[in-house]
């Protein structure tokens, strides 16, 4: 399969095919009339350059972790470890994220609260009006 026919069938973007072969991560350059040929060992490498790719992993690092990958079992801690460092940083940015929906959520309840005041405000002193009114018409007609 070619990296055009890569791309399109499997929703990758060709520069991200194009960095894959100037990684050099096969052991043996597969070219068929000048031109990369993908197998299915390749397309599973690439998905999971895709899958680092999206889960926040940059070039370099995802460089790194498939020549890990790519030197077997014995680099299971070390891949370990790295996961584990980016799932850290995941979770950290979450709560981080979740400290400002909160500080976000606070202004807007701020708001609503100051707009109910108001209203409640208005509405009592529109009934209070209303009152004073009425009374002036009944002693109005009084007189």
């Amino acid at each position: 399969m070619t990296k055009e026919e890569a791309s399109e069938r499997y929703q990758i973007p060709l520069k991200i095919l194009q960095e894959y072969e100037n990684w050099n991560l096969c052991g043996e350059v597969k070219t068929g009339m000048g031109a990369w040929q993908y197998d299915d060992q390749d397309l599973e490498r690439l998905g999971m350059i895709m899958t680092l790719h999206q889960t926040g992993f940059d070039q370099k690092e995802i460089r790194e972790y498939m020549e890990l990958y790519l030197a077997g079992e014995e680099t299971a801690a070390e891949r370990m470890r790295i996961l584990k460092e980016k799932r850290d940083a995941a979770l950290d940015e979450i709560h981080f994220q979740e400290k400002k929906l909160e500080s976000l959520d606070y202004l807007r309840y701020q708001i609503r609260k100051n707009l109910e005041e108001k209203e409640r405000i208005f509405t009592n002193q529109k009934k209070a009006s209303e009152v004073s009114q009425k009374h002036r018409q009944k002693k109005d007609k009084k007189t």
